[in-house]
């Protein structure tokens, strides 16, 4: 028996290999417990498995969702946002820099961008969707309450007093990739403008914006103390060189749905210079 704080959906890949609380529950720590996989001659035992250990009862899994949603489509993104607190998005159409259609050659992508070029983009169009669905749900729920309480006119923003922040976009720092050319935009273009729907299209949810340095788990350690910075005043840095750990990323990501310090703030999280 547990006492469900907070109860996470995960939006997932949509694929065989990347679907199930297995893989679900090895993304989010899970190699600190048991795997196994199958060989790959054999027609009956080729699948990996995942079990949990006794270490990983502090991880709360159970409390977890897995939803799997299409983030072109509107109406989808408005029934899995309602009654939904906050949102953290990590979507991308890229791997690294690189459309994912290119980098992976998948052909469901490339098929998605043949047949339906004009369809949308996850970082503008889906992020649209997602949040709107997101200003929708709070601004219901806002509604009911004021008229509950017989308020005519309440404040503009959709967050009680002890919310979490409403949407946590996980971004990439300008100099972490180099630019890359996309039919419908730039790498960094295509982010900012992002970033812009953010902070302009919905004033009224609160928001913080982390703008990731490149991810490097080989040779950069987990538990660093994370590194911020907001603006860009000192031309002279090198911030290229800046990395973080995923795990740290991940730490950073929790950490910001609770700071106030971040509320609508733009930053630039790294751990490590190399």
């Amino acid at each position: 028996q547990t006492e469900v704080v907070a109860a996470v959906h995960y939006v997932g890949e949509n694929s065989s290999t990347a679907r199930g609380y297995g893989r679900l529950a090895y993304e989010v720590g899970a190699e600190d417990g048991q795997g196994s996989i199958g060989p790959a001659w054999s027609s009956e035992d080729r699948t990996a498995t995942f079990e949990y250990t006794p270490e990983m009862q502090g991880y709360n899994l159970r409390n977890m969702r897995i939803v799997e949603v299409e983030l072109l489509d509107p109406v989808q993104c408005n029934t899995i946002t309602e009654d939904v607190d906050s949102v953290v998005w990590c979507a991308t159409d890229f791997n690294g820099n690189t459309p994912r259609a290119v980098s992976g050659l998948n052909v469901a992508f490339l098929f998605r961008a043949i047949a339906d070029p004009t369809k949308g983009r996850v970082e503008i169009e889906g992020l649209r969707n997602i949040i709107g669905g997101l200003k929708n749900a709070k601004q219901s729920r806002k509604w009911s309450r004021d008229r509950a309480a017989d308020i005519e006119e309440g404040s503009a923003s959709l967050d009680g007093p002890n919310d979490p922040l409403s949407f946590v976009m996980v971004s990439a720092a300008e100099e972490a990739f180099n630019d890359f050319e996309t039919p419908y935009g730039t790498f960094n273009g295509l982010k900012r403008e992002g970033e812009d729907i953010v902070k302009k299209e919905f004033p009224s949810l609160s928001h913080a914006i982390l703008q990731m340095s490149r991810y490097e788990d080989n040779f950069v350690e987990e538990g660093l103390g994370l590194l911020r910075e907001e603006g860009k005043d000192d031309e002279s840095v090198e911030r290229s060189r800046r990395r973080i750990n995923r795990r740290d990323a991940a730490r950073a990501v929790s950490e910001a749905l609770t700071d106030e310090t971040l509320c609508d703030k733009t930053v630039e999280v790294w751990t490590q210079v190399r």
